[in-house]
């Protein structure tokens, strides 16, 4: 029922860009947050960025502010994330996930553990 769906990961020289996809489907787009996270080999999953989908607030971790931009189109119950400068320390399995707006509301948008649908990932490597 409920899918969520990430493309866009992509083999990127460090300082090019890269645009990724969150396809959503079996929940109302619009009562939920979606997050994108990142994990890389040997680390913890970690937040990137979050979107409010009802009211469009954003919210990014330190690290990508003025490099990652997180977005959504509500008639096609997708967000995306922008990456421009790409590092090589972005490398990793990007996720998106969902969570209620009632919950999310509760918590803090970058805990991993406030979500309640998962995608499957995208990879995303950034050569030096």
């Amino acid at each position: 029922e409920v899918q969520l769906v990430e493309s866009g990961g992509d083999l990127v020289q460090a300082g090019g860009s890269l645009r990724l996809s969150c396809a959503a489907s079996g929940f109302t787009f619009d009562d939920y947050a979606i997050g994108w996270f990142r994990q890389a080999p040997g680390k913890e999953r970690e937040g990137v960025s979050c979107i409010n989908c009802r009211d469009g607030r954003t919210y990014y971790a330190d690290s990508v502010k003025g490099r990652f931009t997180i977005s959504s189109d509500n008639a096609k119950n997708t967000v995306y994330l922008q990456i421009n400068g790409l590092k090589p320390e972005d490398t990793a399995v990007y996720y998106c996930a969902a969570v209620p707006i009632v919950q999310f509301f509760r918590t803090r948008w970058s805990l991993p553990s406030a979500y309640v649908h998962w995608g499957q990932g995208t990879q995303v490597t950034v050569s030096s």
